[in-house]
């Protein structure tokens, strides 16, 4: 199981949203967050001081998945995150130890796996 932190530009959200449905993830967590990565700094006059603008607006989606699941995540958001420039975001994979869903007790490949083996027998 791997955790799979991908950190992108607001604009491209909506984007990453409907190419990770499409590849059939589901269960993801997204926030909004401020970061600083390679892009340039930019500067804004706030009541009449320059201030040096240096976090960047940014979401971050949050997604735990199989392993047989994380080629076809990764590649979603890579394809629908990706405008060429600088500032397009990274993605972290990182190993899960433990999974628990809380309504049924379910642990590790059976919490993350939507349809395993609970609603497949329905």
């Amino acid at each position: 199981m791997k955790l799979i932190v991908a950190i992108v530009r607001p604009e491209r959200a909506n984007e990453v949203l409907e190419a990770l449905f499409m590849a059939e993830v589901r269960g993801l967590t997204v926030s909004r967050v401020q970061g600083h990565g390679g892009e340039t700094e930019r500067v804004e006059t706030y009541r009449g001081t320059t201030v040096k603008m240096e976090l960047q607006d940014k979401v971050r989606f949050e997604i735990g998945v199989s392993d047989h699941f994380v080629e076809p995540t990764v590649r979603a958001i890579l394809d629908s995150a990706r405008t060429g420039d600088v500032g397009d975001g990274k993605i972290f994979v990182l190993p899960v130890e433990r999974v628990y869903r809380i309504r049924t007790g379910e642990t590790d490949q059976m919490a993350v796996t939507p349809g395993w083996p609970e609603e497949e027998s329905r």
